[in-house]
């Protein structure tokens, strides 16, 4: 195993030669496979001994045993493609490897040699060698030495750099054993092996301490050691343990801690300690990596960065935010007490014993220096980047970042940091190397300057105020200080000039870089951008006030705030840079500073000339005429150079400075003032130098000048300005006359391309078609049409033409409108108009042609008025111009669909707008329209391409809008996909938001939890999930927090001991009892319970031992023990920790003994368990009952009793053998006089296949016990055997048994069980009279039983018809009681025919009272009334054919009321209503006779219409729905449409439940009743019904009837008795019910009379049809009349 330096990766070979890449959190990222030396041996032909990174990290080092080391380039990013980048082949196996620097790999060989390979060069080479095995390798802190350990004990120790110890090199100690465990402190080495000793050696090999566990029975041998980071401390590995050495300064020896011990680790293989100490990994035999956090503390610095100590001088200090780490280390082992971090969390400050450790965080440089303790009173600076103030007693120390050495130390009292300025090496200087200045007061009005390089002071300053702020300026050459009046103050450290330059100062700084100050004094900024000339002062006016001085990105600005604004004035970069230069000194820089190389370059020149002279002369060099000179030079004033160097008359060196520059005028000039002699040659050699130099014009001007002007002219054709000579020949006639000149001329002019030069030079000759065509061709055109219209006017038009299409090229479109005009060429003309863009004078043009061309013309123009939204104007020109899709386009455009949509449905298919939309749609997506892109979705009905837009532009709103809208059904699903892409992208609050309106809390929850963003997992788990959600998330975010963090949370939830119980649930125990350890400690047992629980539910029974003990539950671990058959461990445990368990121990290894059938075994272990009674059950189970009977007999003796009835049970259940037994028993009891045993036995006797033998041995048990026992015993024995002999059928032997022993009433019992009814009554009638009756009633009930109802009647007649009813036997009730008294007999006929009325069975009650007679009794009132309502409520018998059913009613009723009259009841309202009922029924029975017969249809109306009075016993929608069918049948409109309205009037009543709304006006003065029951439910159909409602309405309609009963003489309704004027009562006739009044036929019996007309016409239809039924009804009126009247007919 190995740890990177830069602690961000940990690799790891396993047994397979596979390397495995961790990140530092243990997470594995990345692997690679190994390769042998030579792939021909095959992939298992070696292993790795050892490995190690590169000192940067991207390279390991792979040890082999196949004799090779293999680099492997891994890069710096995980994933990085694996490379080998070297290999060194040995001589035999590597064994061990060490990377202690940069290119030079240290190594071990079986040989024994030690070897370095350096990767660079790609070779190895020898260090030392030695004749024994290279066991072990280690390096010392620094890695600058190495020590290696041998297999016969040397130890030998090599230094590549012993950084001035002095010690040792070679062999430096021999161990008793081989040194595998080898570690190399900072203060002394520590060897352990396989002799179970560890021994620390002093710097020379001498022993210091010796750890001896060799009689440790656990220890096994050390295999291997590894040193901290630090040298403090070191961890040796063995058999399941780690031991741990820390290093004690102050006694100078190894302290041991308490070891870790892990069982089931097994032998540790390899250590590896991260490059910052805080994690030490473990690698074991069975593959296993375990990673230990080895800080001493750790702890959270204001919640921004995290303290690890990995050891007493090191600390890790992390930035929690950025992750970045700074190692804080004692260079000198001191342990470190405290870091703080200060100065806006940059700066880190910690102290030892000894020494003050200072770090700035930003740029990682550290310093340690030497700081006696002054109990912490020191007060931190941080102000200045590069140096740390700390004041301490009056004394100021400075100390460097990076630098382990006191910078300087002063005393002041003064420590502000305004009164302190530092200065070190800020801008560097020519010829300065260390520049470290330092400037504070020795008191309120005295400022020091001290060189902190040199240790001097510079100077000292005394002011005559109080000084309020200081500071130097980066060179430390000047210092600015302001005093209490606020003056502000320039002090030149060389010089020592005090200056004051500004009064009223608020505000003052030096500009960073430079020697530029900025200051505020009132309403003014003041910016010295040259300090040394304090005087000049650049000012602002100002209306706020100066904050702040930004330099960045060569830009200087001042912050000021005015007002609540913050304003910026920009100061001048060049001036900043040049005035630094100028203080710097540095010239070139200034000119470098411009940009200027060459300026740069001359004033080195000058500069190099003023020093020159000024070392010939002596002075001051610049004073020089040549220096002035040159400088009036660089200024570029050369008459003042030429004014110093005529002054001392230096001619030459004008002539010479102006040849130079190339000024021949003026040196020529020059000559001619002073009459050079050099004149004419100067005049030649300007003239052959403008020749060599072709400056053939310049020549020319000069022969011009001269007044050689053919000359001139030839230099300026050579010069190829034959234009110039153009311009000379046309001022001089000479020239002109020559054809000659003017021929070059204009050829060079026409080869020049200059043809209107050439057109002017023809014209001036008049040779006027050459010039026409130069000016064309020159596109002189103004000239060619003058020329034209003068010599050529027929050429004008074309002029005109081409001159227009000369102004279109040039872009001159306005210009060319009118030349086309000129020239007629009208579609130019139009074309030019577009193109200048004058639309109104096109569309004029396009508009006055005839021709279809121009309609191409349309569109452009039409474009112009789309783009300036003149849509009307253009959509007419598009039209016009057949581009109608343009104009569709110009609308979508313009975003004005419904126009657009008007035109497109014109001109183009459904498909066509649709893709023309969509495509539109997708241009406004691309430009970023989306609205307008939607619109044009969603008007071509498209709106998931809206949606898909929407989603992939990450507008999230709009596309759930969409969704929402167009596809609600998705929504929840949209939702989702939304949150899932916005976690991915990190926008958690919208995933949220999304997830939450997806009703996919949970989803939310995960997302945070991880993120680590808990609060938010609990919030929303909180707000949207079920009551125990938040519970669940407190508790993984709890677990997440761990420690002391996770109990103050659950504590703020409240869910504290539910997490500990949960977790314990969830087998979460290490977070359950961290929290029970910090929070709730009585919790520890039950986890340890649980945990024990679980280890056992895995089998890990040793672990689940010491859980349950630790649970304070050994009896648990006794119980697993035995449950797993361990009976060692059971025992063990119950010994040592519970002794009440051992019996259960015992009892299991029994149980176990009788499973395996070693039953002496078994028994003795219950026996020592004293257990006797669980011996005897196993034997019992084993049926072993002799031995169970044994152990009985000998230690539970009382028990022997039991034991044997249990054995005889046994025996009876098994059957045939056991009953053989169990007799066989019974008999050799009786044979010994045991004659209770022997008849319990025989009692036990169960054989249900044998009754002959179980009769016969109890039969035996019950002779001996009435023979041999007590009687009441023997009573007992045989009531026992009684109900078994019954039970087996044997009755008599059953009761001569209880006879015997004088049971009377049980052998009565028995008879009657045996049905032997004699035997029985004869025993009650001789021995016990009293059970005659008894006999009898159970005679009864036996018949009843049997249902013998038949035999019952003889016995007992009213239990016997009692019977029938129950049983439902009606007609047999009803014969048998027929033959008793007509009382009995009309008592059941009352029971049946309630029956029967409940059954709705009315016909059959009728037809039996017709059979048996009514008797008059009050008690059977009840169902006769209840029989007449069940009949009259009956459907469909208002026809002939029911006659007989009425008949039998009204001849019941007759007798009935027959009975009564001659009863006790006589004239009682009951009797009364009887006779009502007798005369409705009669009229019913009347009725279905007339039905039968045309000639009596008015009759029957009649007799309906008569039953209307008697509603109170008829249903009444039945009465009047019959009688208007029958008026209506008849014909009697009026009445039938009177009664079937009041009949829809009822219907409605019985649908609304109440009567109280009927109208009863038609019925005044009527004897029909207004009160009457409300009838339960309609008589007739509801169809039915409303055939009625609709003739009701149809007649009420056709107006054809009065709603007005008929009436007769009385002036009263002609069917009422009644009279309405005087009351007086008519007699209702016999035959229709109508009132009897004038020709009236009387019978004997008073109140009896009939209408003659209607008794006459029945009689005589009863003549002529011989209706059976009339007939009857005639006998009857004869019965009930006292006989027909004297002139009546006679039926035979």
């Amino acid at each position: 195993m190995a740890w990177a330096p830069n602690s961000a990766k940990f690799a790891v070979c396993t047994v397979d030669r596979v390397i495995l890449l961790y990140d530092e959190q243990g997470e594995r990222r990345d692997k690679f496979s190994t390769k042998p030396a030579d792939s021909k041996y095959g992939k298992k032909s070696y292993t790795v001994k050892s490995m190690a990174f590169s000192p940067d990290s991207t390279k390991i080092a792979i040890a082999q045993t196949d004799n090779i080391i293999f680099v492997y380039k891994i890069g710096e990013d995980w994933g990085d493609k694996k490379v080998i980048c070297n290999k060194f082949v040995q001589t035999s196996a590597v064994t061990c490897l060490l990377w202690p620097a940069e290119h030079s790999i240290v190594f071990g060989l079986a040989e024994g040699k030690i070897r370095v390979a350096n990767t660079k060069t790609n070779k190895s080479s020898t260090i030392y060698g030695t004749e024994s095995y290279v066991v072990s390798l280690t390096s010392n802190v620094s890695g600058k030495g190495i020590l290696s350990g041998h297999a016969d004990g040397t130890v030998v120790r090599y230094f590549f750099d012993d950084e001035g110890s002095g010690e040792s090199q070679g062999k430096l100690l021999t161990h008793p054993c081989p040194p595998y465990a080898l570690a190399w402190g900072s203060s002394s080495i520590i060897v352990a092996g396989c002799d179970k000793k560890i021994v620390a050696y002093g710097k020379e090999g001498h022993i210091l301490q010796t750890f001896d566990y060799s009689r440790d029975r656990s220890e096994k041998e050390f295999t291997v050691a590894a040193t901290s980071p630090s040298g403090q401390s070191v961890v040796l590995g063995s058999y399941d343990r780690l031991r741990v050495f820390n290093w004690s300064p102050r006694r100078a020896a190894w302290d041991e801690a308490s070891p870790k011990e892990i069982p089931n680790l097994y032998t540790i293989t390899a250590l590896a300690w991260k490059k910052d100490g805080s994690r030490l990994c473990a690698g074991t035999l069975c593959g296993g990596v375990e990673q230990f956090d080895c800080c001493l503390r750790r702890s959270i610095y204001k919640n921004k960065f995290e303290m690890t100590y990995v050891g007493l001088s090191q600390v890790i200090v992390k930035n929690l935010s950025t992750g970045t780490r700074v190692v804080l280390k004692s260079h000198y082992a001191y342990e470190i007490d405290e870091v703080k971090i200060m100065g806006r969390d940059r700066y880190l400050v910690a102290h030892t014993s000894e020494t003050l450790l200072l770090g700035d965080l930003g740029s990682n440089r550290l310093s340690e220096v030497a700081w006696q303790g002054s109990g912490g009173n020191e007060k931190f600076f941080f102000e200045n980047e590069t140096v740390c103030m700390v004041f301490n007693a009056g004394e100021l120390t400075l100390v460097e970042y990076g630098n382990n050495e006191i910078l300087g130390s002063v005393r002041t009292e003064f420590m502000n940091p305004h009164l302190i300025s530092v200065r070190l090496n800020e801008r560097r200087q020519r010829g300065v190397d260390d520049n470290k200045k330092l400037a504070y007061l020795i008191d309120i009005k005295t400022i020091a300057i001290v060189d902190l390089a040199g240790g001097y002071n510079l100077g000292a300053v005394s002011h005559d105020s109080k000084i309020d702020w200081l500071e130097l300026n980066e060179t430390g050459r000047k210092l600015l200080f302001r005093d209490k009046k606020l003056r502000l103050n320039l002090f030149d450290i060389e010089s020592g000039i005090k200056t004051t330059v500004l009064s009223f100062c608020s505000y003052v700084q030096w500009v960073p870089g430079s020697d530029v100050v900025v200051a505020q004094n009132r309403g003014n900024l003041c910016v010295w951008y040259n300090i040394d000339s304090p005087e000049r002062v650049t000012m602002f006016p100002l209306r706020g006030d100066v904050v702040d001085l930004e330099r960045t990105n060569g830009k200087t600005e001042v912050i000021v705030t005015e007002g609540v604004n913050t304003v910026s004035y920009t100061l001048d970069e060049g001036l900043i840079e040049f005035g630094t230069a100028i203080d710097d000194g540095d010239y070139h820089r200034c000119f470098a500073a411009l940009g200027d190389a060459s300026k740069a370059r001359f004033l080195n020149e000058t500069n190099k000339i003023a020093d020159s002279i000024s070392k010939e002369y002596g002075g001051d060099g610049t004073e020089h005429y040549q220096v002035k000179a040159r400088l009036a030079m660089l200024d570029k004033n050369y008459k003042l150079a030429e004014m110093y160097y005529l002054e001392q008359n230096a001619i030459d060196e004008v002539m010479e400075m102006y040849q130079e520059l190339h000024m021949w005028d003026d040196c020529i000039a020059v000559a001619e003032a002073k009459g050079h002699p050099e004149l004419d040659n100067l005049r030649r050699s300007y003239y052959s130098w403008l020749m060599e130099t072709n400056q053939n014009e310049k020549a020319g001007e000069v022969k011009e000048s001269a007044g050689d002007y053919m000359g001139a002219v030839n230099l300026y054709l050579k010069a190829g300005l034959p234009a110039k000579a153009a311009w000379l020949a046309m001022s001089r006639d000479e020239l002109l006359a020559s054809s000659d000149v003017i021929n070059r001329i204009t050829s060079a002019l026409i080869k020049g391309e200059f043809y209107e030069r050439a057109g002017d030079l023809f014209e001036k000759i008049k040779n006027n078609q050459r010039a026409l065509d130069c000016y064309r061709k020159g596109s002189a055109f103004r000239k060619a049409v003058e020329l034209a219209r003068v010599a050529f006017p027929s050429e004008v038009v074309k002029l005109e033409e081409a001159w227009g299409d000369y102004l279109v090229q040039q872009k001159q479109m306005d210009a060319a409108i009118n030349h086309y005009i000129e020239s007629g060429c009208s579609s130019k003309a139009v074309e030019a108009a577009i193109g200048a863009r004058q639309w109104k004078k096109a569309l004029h043009i396009v508009e006055l042609q005839e021709d279809r061309s121009s309609a191409k013309y349309y569109l452009k123009i039409a474009q112009h008025y789309a783009s300036i939204q003149e849509f009307e104007v253009a959509e007419r020109l598009f039209v016009k111009g057949d581009h109608i899709k343009d104009a569709i386009d110009m609308y979508t455009q313009a975003g004005r669909w419904e126009q657009a949509h008007k035109l497109a449905v014109k001109c183009m298919t459904q498909d066509e707008v649709s893709s023309l939309y969509i495509s539109r749609a997708y241009e406004l997506e691309k430009e970023g329209k989306y609205k307008e892109a939607e619109r044009l979705f969603v008007t071509v009905s498209e709106p998931d391409l809206a949606i898909t837009m929407y989603k992939k532009n990450r507008m999230y709103d709009d596309t759930i809008r969409l969704v929402a809208r167009h596809h609600k059904d998705l929504l929840q699903e949209t939702h989702i996909h939304l949150a899932k892409e916005l976690e991915v992208e990190g926008r958690f609050q919208e995933a949220e938001y999304h997830y939450i309106e997806g009703q996919d809390w949970k989803a939310a929850v995960n997302m945070y939890g991880t993120n680590d963003m808990w609060e938010e997992a609990y919030r929303v788990s909180k707000g949207h999930g079920p009551a125990s959600a938040h519970k669940q998330v407190a508790y993984l975010w709890a677990k997440n927090l761990g420690g002391e963090a996770a109990v103050k949370l659950l504590n703020k939830f409240g869910l504290l001991e539910m997490a500990i119980d949960f977790s314990a649930e969830n087998r979460s125990f290490d977070f359950a009892f961290e929290l029970a350890r910090l929070s709730m400690k009585e919790k520890i047992p039950q986890i340890h319970l649980k945990n024990a629980m679980f280890l056992e539910d895995e089998g890990k029974f040793n672990e689940a031992e010491v859980e349950f003990i630790k649970a304070g539950k050994p009896k648990e671990a006794v119980m697993m023990y035995i449950h797993i058959q361990d009976w060692s461990g059971a025992q063990r445990v119950a010994e040592a920790h519970d002794p009440d368990s051992m019996a259960d121990v015992l009892v299991g290894q029994a149980k176990s003994c009788f499973e395996q059938k070693d039953f002496q075994k078994a028994e003795a272990f219950l026996l020592r368990a004293q257990r006797p009674e669980l011996a005897i059950k196993y034997y019992k189970d084993a049926e072993m009952w002799s031995d169970a009977m044994r152990i009985c007999k000998e230690y539970l003796p009382n028990k022997l009793g039991l034991l044997q009835e249990e054995y005889e049970k046994e025996a009876a259940k098994k059957g045939k053998r056991g009953v053989e037994g169990m007799v066989e028993q019974a008999r050799e009891w009786e044979q010994s006089g045991e004659y209770a045993r022997a008849v319990d036995c025989y009692l036990k006797v169960k054989d249900s296949s044998n009754a002959a033998l179980l009769e016969k041995c109890w039969m035996k048990a019950a002779e001996l016990s009435i023979k041999f026992l007590s009687r009441e015993k023997a009573i007992d024995v045989v009531q026992a055997v009684g109900p078994r002999l019954v039970q087996l059928r044997k009755c008599s032997a059953a009761a001569e048994l209880y006879l015997n022993l004088d049971l009377i009433k049980e052998a009565v019992d028995a008879f009657i069980e045996g049905e032997e009814w004699n035997k029985a009554k004869r025993v009650a009638k001789e021995l016990d009279p009293r059970l005659e009756g008894y006999v009898d009633q159970c005679y009864k009930e036996h018949l009843k039983n049997q249902g013998k109802v038949d035999s019952l009647v003889g016995v007992d007649v009213m239990a016997a018809l009692d019977m029938y009813v129950e049983r439902g036997q009606w007609e047999k009730c009803i014969d048998t009681a027929s033959k008793q008294n007509f009382k009995v007999l009309h008592k059941y006929i009352a029971l049946y025919a309630t029956h029967l009325i409940k059954e709705g069975e009315a016909e059959k009650v009728l037809s039996l009272y017709a059979q048996h007679g009514a008797p008059a009794n009050p008690q059977n009132f009840n169902i006769y009334k209840r029989l007449f309502l069940e009949l009259m409520s009956l459907h469909d018998r208002d026809s002939a054919e029911a006659y007989r059913m009425w008949a039998d009613l009204r001849d019941f009723l007759h007798l009935l009321c027959e009975n009564l009259t001659k009863s006790s009841e006589a004239n009682s309202p009951a009797h009364e209503d009887f006779e009502q009922m007798l005369v409705i029924s009669h009229y019913y029975a009347t009725r279905s006779a007339a039905k039968g017969i045309d000639q009596l249809s008015a009759l029957a109306a009649k007799l309906s219409i008569s039953l209307l009075r008697h509603t109170e016993f008829i249903p009444a929608d039945k009465a009047f729905y019959e009688a208007g069918l029958a008026a209506k049948a008849v014909g009697w409109e009026n009445m039938a449409f009177i009664f079937l309205n009041r009949f829809l009037d009822l219907a409605d009543g019985i649908d609304e439940g109440t009567l109280d709304a009927l109208d009863h006006t038609d019925f005044q003065d009527t004897d029909i009743p207004f009160e009457v029951p409300l009838p339960s439910k309609l008589h007739i159909s509801v169809e039915k019904r409303e055939e009625i409602r609709d003739w009701v309405l149809t007649v009420s309609m056709d107006q054809r009837v009065e709603q007005v009963l008929p009436r007769d003489e009385r002036d009263t309704y002609e069917a009422s008795l009644v009279a309405a004027n005087t009351g007086i009562r008519s007699l209702p006739c016999i035959i229709t019910g109508y009132p009897v009044l004038r020709s009236k036929i009387e019978f004997k019996r008073p109140g009896m009379a009939a209408n003659k007309d209607d008794w006459n016409k029945f009689l005589m239809a009863t003549k002529t049809t011989h209706s059976p039924e009339c007939q009857d009804v005639l006998k009857f009126i004869a019965h009930w009349c006292g006989g027909l009247p004297s002139a009546g007919y006679s039926f035979q």
